[in-house]
């Protein structure tokens, strides 16, 4: 009998864990991934953002399910643009609009991204 409730309870905390996993929020691994050929245009090195920044861009625009994917996005980007010197608010603000993404807030360094809604 207990061999069956260890089983079940096994059973049961995985499930919940696979659940909480498919939830979780996106990876900062695959945002850098999908965001780093847009460091051309943010520094001001390329004169329009390339066609792999957009679609890597939009490609994480569909992947937000909730406010706390937003979030995530944000802050990973947020970390990964100090890793490059020379990236200008005036070059991060017209990627949107430059790649027809609407992301509903001002993308900018200093976007506040537990202000997100």
């Amino acid at each position: 009998m207990k061999s069956i409730f260890f089983s079940l309870f096994v059973v049961l905390s995985l499930v919940y864990c696979f659940a909480h996993l498919s939830n979780a929020a996106i990876p900062c691994g695959t945002v850098d991934m999908k965001a780093a050929s847009c460091v051309a245009f943010a520094t001001g090195k390329d004169p329009k953002p390339s066609p792999t920044c957009c679609s890597g861009l939009q490609q994480l625009a569909q992947s937000v399910k909730t406010v706390d994917d937003k979030k995530a996005i944000c802050r990973c980007l947020k970390a990964a643009v100090k890793n490059f010197a020379g990236v200008q608010d005036r070059f991060l603000s017209q990627i949107p609009a430059a790649c027809n993404i609407k992301v509903g807030f001002p993308v900018s360094l200093s976007t506040d991204c537990e202000k997100l809604h």
